[in-house]
């Protein structure tokens, strides 16, 4: 029997791994927003096309992309708790300021700028130009993801950076997993709410509600999070097994640690490994994210407004939780099956990969039934987001706490680029296949289109481990940074 006046250790670090779960849970909901009300409330106000929303996308990957690059040193100079608390800032007052484009688009084009949102609405409507109205409201709207953009880009490097501040490496799999499952509860909550708020008191107020979630998340944060020796929640068993590993045997003054540079980090193949991984499959997540609503719509004529596309969309998310198997599987190969973590994470990594292929069957198999795509399209993103919770998790068994964020800023940055690459280009494709009829492996129009895109998710994410298995092949750790 266990002595009852024996101490036991706290569990401190789960409290913050759930603070970070609802960030991201926060930042995926923000970037929804636009997806779930683009194609049925705010593309017949202002004249959208694909390519008009193919161009919104690909401008936030690009300022997500550039932001990424910053927001990493942004966090290892501020340290997590208060890059956090800017980061959430931002981005919701970016979500927010969707909600006004209508306003400001009304304004510009005919002077009357004290409108209510019903009012802006009903200027646009009586306006003839209906390019004008389609170039300022994209423009509009491209401002505002990139303030929503800035922000977001620090919620990966800060959580990142906090999984390190409180788990042991053989944990951080796990948390991240965890955390990361938020982008996925976020989705699935999306559909249940978004498309209801924006039919009932339109899809303006849409973006404020859910924005405003943000401000709520800062308010405890501030209370919550604390270095873990500083923390009166974590007690001294709890700080020591958190600082199990090698490297965090001796505790240092993390503010007088000589600052990490992008030259310092870029003379590493980890970091190019780290950085290509996200290059080539980052933006198969964002398309999944962006699409799948149009994708729906457009195809299969089921609207996110509808109960049958809400349900079709939390399915496929739903699915994709699958994903958390990811997180637990690494700890598995290297207390099991005796493997150092790399090599667990890149086994992992090579099975989860594998599952995007079922990306293939999506549109071939579509005419049975509209939930066969659905299935596959979830078990590609359960794929992706269990490869992504250990891409992320390499960072922090090769690089010392003081680089981590840097290095994922770096990686997020080229994740940004393919993201880009992606959505602008699916845009055109999908406007162009429409407009000519395209045919390809049988396929016509935009459902040409759309297998065509399908096609390129389903071998990125093993294109993308053979890169990094051929630049690290084996565990080296970074030990002169």
């Amino acid at each position: 029997m266990s002595n009852p006046l024996t101490p036991r250790r706290t569990n401190y670090r789960w409290i913050v791994c759930s603070m970070l779960f609802f960030a991201t849970l926060i930042n995926y909901l923000d970037r929804q927003v636009l997806s779930l009300t683009w194609k049925d409330f705010i593309a017949p106000e202002f004249h959208w096309t694909n390519t008009h929303y193919g161009n919104i996308t690909a401008f936030f990957s690009v300022f997500y992309a550039i932001s990424m690059l910053f927001a990493g040193r942004f966090v290892d100079r501020l340290d997590t708790r208060k890059g956090y608390l800017w980061a959430i800032g931002i981005w919701s007052a970016g979500a927010c300021l969707h909600a006004f484009c209508g306003i400001l688009t009304s304004g510009i084009i005919s002077g009357n700028w004290l409108v209510s949102f019903h009012g802006a609405r009903e200027t646009i409507a009586l306006v003839d130009n209906t390019s004008m109205v389609a170039s300022v409201s994209v423009t509009l709207f491209i401002f505002a993801r990139m303030v929503l953009a800035l922000g977001e880009a620090g919620n990966y490097p800060a959580a990142i950076k906090a999984v390190a501040e409180y788990f042991p490496k053989k944990d951080r799999a796990l948390a991240t997993s965890l955390f990361d499952a938020g982008s996925v509860a976020g989705a699935l909550a999306a559909p249940l709410s978004i498309p209801f708020i924006a039919q009932a008191w339109g899809w303006e107020t849409a973006f404020i509600v859910i924005g405003a979630l943000g401000f709520v998340w800062m308010g405890i944060w501030v209370f919550v999070y604390k270095k873990p020796e500083v923390n009166p929640g974590v007690n001294e068993l709890e700080i020591a097994y958190i600082r199990e590993d090698h490297e965090n045997i001796i505790h240092k003054d993390i503010s007088r640690e000589s600052k990490v540079t992008f030259r310092d980090c870029l003379r590493y193949r980890q970091t190019w490994a780290f950085a290509l991984g996200k290059l080539l499959t980052d933006g198969v997540w964002f398309f999944f994210l962006f699409w799948t609503p149009a994708y729906l719509s457009s195809v299969y004529g089921i609207k996110s407004s509808d109960p049958m596309g809400q349900l079709a969309i939390f399915m496929l998310y739903l699915i994709s939780l699958v994903s958390i198997i990811g997180g637990w599987l690494p700890s598995y190969f290297v207390e099991k099956r005796g493997m150092n973590p790399y090599a667990g994470r890149m086994r992992t990594m090579l099975i989860f990969a594998s599952f995007l292929l079922v990306a293939l069957l999506a549109q071939p198999l579509g005419h049975i039934s509209y939930w066969l795509p659905i299935t596959f399209i979830g078990i590609a993103m359960a794929g992706h987001q269990a490869w992504s919770a250990n891409i992320f998790s390499t960072v922090g068994d090769m690089f010392p706490k003081k680089a981590i964020a840097t290095v994922i800023g770096i990686g997020g940055m080229a994740g940004g680029i393919g993201a880009f690459i992606i959505n602008k280009s699916s845009g055109v494709l999908f406007d162009y296949a429409a407009e000519t009829q395209m045919r390809f492996m049988g396929f016509k129009g935009e459902e040409a289109g759309y297998f065509i895109v399908f096609s390129v998710c389903a071998f990125s994410h093993l294109a993308g481990w053979v890169v990094m298995k051929a630049l690290v092949p084996v565990y080296k750790p970074i030990t002169d940074l």
